[in-house]
């Protein structure tokens, strides 16, 4: 009853934050032209507005409605990573780079503004590197005998280091004038570039990783008791873990492939969903997912509208979530339990 309560409460609030964001901007459109409009373009009713209809068609539907699912669905993703990493690695200082994926798709992104001008090359660049990043990570950890979860994280470290120091060179020969900054404020972190051919391309990858992963939850609360366990009550420990990793690696490099770098998110939301609703993973994912996409969607209104010039949405995200952090770790161990 109370966790069915919490999931409506959230999804209402994050419904919420999607119309009253798309109000906001430099050209402020009221409430109740948004509801017309929905009305008008969902069911097709008589409508009357206070602005041109095709100006507010292209503010709302070209401008930021892209923006704010982008926000969604990075927010969503990332919490979701997060919470499946933590739980499957049973630990709470994982983040979705653990193993990689953010580096390697950062030095993608790098590299395809070096070799091409085509934004598509780019996306697809950080896409592939940010998979390579991770498959590298699991060789390292399969060419050892050992701790599995323990030689898949020395091999996260090892692979995020090498892609890091790939990044660092690719940043050294880029153009000074055009490439190098291009690269520096993409990696800040940001939904600038969105729009809505790109949502239409990621929509549907976010939405079956996010509902996988929900369904393999379960799994996630057994897999959280340790391997041997997980082996003892009959888990295929290692296929799960890998279709896990490869489901929670293609959020997170879509992510980057949306917004560039925003750090802290993976980190933080699963340590308040888990405060909120306990470990139970069946709840837990959901809810991250849930608070993700409301804590990012607000961020964003945040970083559009905080000063004239737009902020880079990592920044923000870093400057909340490292004093947030280190406030509610005192308190994070009791959603372990």
């Amino acid at each position: 009853m109370r966790t069915g309560l919490i999931i409506t409460s959230l999804s209402c609030a994050l419904l919420l934050a999607v119309v009253v964001s798309l109000a906001l901007g430099k050209y402020p459109v009221g409430i109740r032209d948004i509801c017309n409009f929905l009305l008008w373009k969902i069911f097709n009713t008589a409508a009357t507005f206070s602005v041109d209809r095709q100006l507010l068609e292209n503010i709302l539907l070209n401008i930021r409605l892209p923006r704010i699912l982008a926000a969604v669905f990075v927010g969503a993703s990332l919490s979701i990573s997060g919470a499946a990493f933590q739980a499957m690695f049973i630990n709470p200082l994982v983040s979705p780079g653990i193993l990689g994926v953010l580096a390697g798709a950062s030095f993608g992104a790098a590299l395809g503004m070096i070799l091409s001008k085509s934004w598509l090359f780019v996306q697809a660049s950080c896409f592939i590197f940010g998979f390579l990043a991770v498959m590298a990570a699991v060789a390292v950890a399969r060419f050892y005998k050992g701790n599995t979860v323990l030689l898949l994280i020395l091999g996260g470290v090892i692979s995020a280091g090498l892609f890091t120091s790939l990044l660092s060179i690719v940043k050294y020969l880029a153009d000074p004038y055009n490439q190098l900054p291009a690269i520096v404020y993409w990696l800040m972190g940001g939904l600038t570039f969105v729009d809505a051919a790109t949502i239409r391309t990621t929509a549907i990858p976010v939405v079956v990783g996010v509902g996988l992963i929900i369904s393999l939850s379960g799994y996630l609360n057994v897999l959280s008791m340790g391997d041997e366990e997980a082996r003892a009550m009959g888990v295929p420990v290692e296929r799960i873990r890998i279709v896990l990793i490869i489901l929670a690696t293609m959020l997170s490099a879509i992510t980057v492939v949306l917004a560039g770098m925003v750090g802290w998110v993976g980190l933080i939301i699963p340590h308040i969903a888990r405060m909120i609703v306990g470990p139970d993973n069946r709840i837990l994912i959901p809810v991250s997912a849930l608070i993700g996409a409301l804590y990012l969607v607000a961020v964003d209104d945040v970083s559009r509208l905080l000063f004239t010039t737009e902020i880079p949405l990592g920044i923000i995200t870093s400057l909340v979530g490292i004093p947030f952090f280190a406030a509610v770790l005192k308190r994070a161990g009791r959603g372990w339990s």
